[in-house]
């Protein structure tokens, strides 16, 4: 079965200072901490692109890969569609720095649900025989679209960036993707927005409405029982249950929802902001790092977007060798 054979975790070298931010936009800082949890985090820095981050997390993913360049097939860059720059192919880029001269390289854009539905796009070619050797790289400039000056952002005031290296194949397959259901619910679709300001764009929120913690609550919930069902497993069979790094309260509410304990999942905000769609990578990656994982063990990373789309990935860790580390200045 295809799947994810390696993938690799970098982060930028600036932080987020959320002092500063609260005083930008003339809030308490316990106001911004209820949303942040955490004073700092990773956030991309003066000079600093996402896409030099992806492209530093491959060139270490290959360096330890049995892949070379030749071998891989097709290179998709998955984020929002805000690359660094615009009308510009960012996995073409990224290709041309890591040597890879053969491969077809696109974007897909799905927001924080990009990643998982580049690798299902991925995975799906593998299968049909259309792919071989399926490079996705995760990255997004998120920070740096929230307008900080503006309280009535702050609920975005905990997204950061960092960037993920995905390498999927055939062989030597650490973790068997077994199946995921995805689903965008259209009602939602234009209540977060970009607007250009300063010559930026930036996300602006329509007036509140009620409603989007139970869509939330709903769509995951269905999601995992239909996927559950698709690998002939129950909620009693999941040994870790991964979610977007988001929101911490409806991170609990959707372990309660589904009877999920919350010793079964991974909760970084006391460190980390929302690091776009690389977050359950970040969680996989402490998981391996503590040795928490055991051959067999199944996993549900439970992934949303602002479009609004929500994705639940059914793996199985089925290590054949040891997968590799967090570049070491890793927060």
């Amino acid at each position: 079965m295809a799947g994810v054979v390696d993938f690799e975790v970098a982060f930028p070298d600036g932080r987020l200072d959320l002092g500063s931010v609260a005083r930008r936009a003339g809030l308490p800082l316990p106001d911004v901490l209820r949303i942040t949890h955490s004073a700092e985090f990773p956030a991309l820095g003066p000079g600093e692109r996402s896409v030099d981050l992806a492209v530093e997390a491959a060139k270490a993913l290959l360096k330890r890969s049995a892949a070379a360049p030749d071998d891989i097939t097709h290179v998709v860059y998955a984020g929002s569609g805000e690359w660094d720059v615009p009308f510009w192919s960012p996995a073409a880029h990224a290709a041309a720095e890591l040597g890879i001269a053969n491969a077809h390289c696109f974007e897909v854009a799905n927001f924080c649900n990009a990643a998982a539905t580049a690798i299902s796009v991925a995975l799906d070619k593998i299968e049909l025989g259309r792919a071989d050797v399926v490079l996705v790289l995760v990255a997004d400039r998120l920070s740096t679209m929230v307008d900080h000056d503006d309280p009535g952002s702050k609920e975005l005031f905990n997204f950061g960036d960092a960037a993920g290296a995905v390498l999927l194949g055939r062989d030597g397959v650490s973790f068997e993707v077994l199946g995921s259901r995805m689903r965008t619910d259209p009602t939602w679709s234009h209540y977060y927005h970009g607007v250009v300001r300063d010559d930026r764009v930036v996300i602006r929120r329509e007036p509140h409405r009620p409603g989007l913690t139970a869509a939330y609550l709903g769509h995951f919930t269905e999601l995992t029982d239909r996927v559950l069902a698709d690998v002939g497993q129950g909620v009693g069979d999941v040994a870790w249950f991964l979610v977007n790094h988001g929101d911490r309260d409806m991170h609990r509410k959707v372990l309660g929802e589904l009877g999920i304990p919350p010793e079964r999942s991974v909760f970084n905000y006391d460190r980390l902001g929302h690091m776009g769609g690389v977050d359950v990578f970040i969680a996989l990656r402490s998981l391996l790092d503590d040795r928490r994982l055991r051959p067999g063990d199944l996993l549900l990373f439970a992934t949303s977007a602002m479009g609004f789309s929500w994705a639940v990935t059914a793996v199985r860790f089925t290590p054949p060798r040891s997968t590799g580390e967090v570049r070491s200045d890793a927060p």
